[in-house]
């Protein structure tokens, strides 16, 4: 049974403080694990509030070596790791900050090979990916077994964020049928812009798994951030979608 230690009540005393939340939001969030994919300055952050918050475990996927143009918006990093895995940083400085919290890192992309296995060891997934192909797949996993995915996503100061929830709600591929080009290194990436975004992002995971409020169900959040513009738009879901229609079917 899982409860909460002494040290745990002093340390969540504040927010256990809010209106419906409450011991049983904070036991919540203890039970809960979250797969966190694109760990950099967007994952990197959201996971960093969700450790704040006392989130039950973490899975941390993202490949790659750090390099300098990270340090930017990468609040996890040190210069000091430069060229090496990010996502063992991730894991030493999660841990150092919230020792209660288990963390696993997985120094590698989302691929067809390991999503399967990946999301079946969470109860919610978070999609910060560097990349649509492996925003597709974690989309496409989250729907063949069911888990919610909180949907983060930004494009220099435009930044968009909703959750999607199979059965219930549309999926990633009924918003976005078709990916446009891209190139990872060709837009700007601004730190506080991926910072606001994470916090946002965290805050729909605590919202979703304690009920101390609305999450964005069937809404998308845009936000263009050089004039603080906020928009919020109702979703709809492809009754032909590929990924989610056999949800609607049965």
């Amino acid at each position: 049974m899982v409860e909460l230690s002494a040290q745990e009540r002093e340390r969540y005393r504040r927010q256990m403080q809010l209106p419906h939340f409450g011991e049983t939001g904070q036991l919540a969030l203890k039970r809960t694990r979250v797969l966190v994919t694109g760990v950099g300055g967007l994952g990197g952050t959201v996971a960093l509030y969700l450790a704040a918050a006392g989130i039950g475990q973490l899975i941390l996927v993202r490949g790659g070596d750090l390099r300098w143009d990270d340090l930017n918006r990468q609040v996890l990093m040190t210069e000091d790791w430069i060229g090496r895995p990010r996502v063992w940083k991730a894991k030493d400085t999660l841990h150092a900050f919230n020792p209660e919290v288990a963390i696993e890192a997985v120094p590698d992309s989302l691929t067809d090979a390991n999503r399967r296995e990946l999301v079946a060891r969470c109860d919610l997934a978070v999609d910060c990916a560097h990349n649509f192909e492996e925003r597709a797949l974690l989309n496409r996993t989250c729907v063949e077994q069911g888990k919610p995915m909180v949907e983060a996503a930004m494009d220099e100061m435009t930044a968009y964020l909703t959750t999607l929830v199979p059965g219930q709600t549309p999926c990633l591929q009924c918003l976005f049928p078709e990916f446009p080009p891209w190139d990872k290194y060709g837009f700007g990436v601004l730190g506080a812009v991926a910072g606001t975004l994470a916090c946002l992002a965290a805050l729909e995971v605590i919202k979703y798994v304690t009920g101390c409020a609305p999450a964005l169900c069937g809404e998308l959040l845009v936000m263009h951030l050089n004039t603080l513009t906020f928009r919020k738009y109702r979703l709809y879901r492809e009754p032909a979608c590929p990924v989610c229609s056999p949800l609607f079917q049965r």
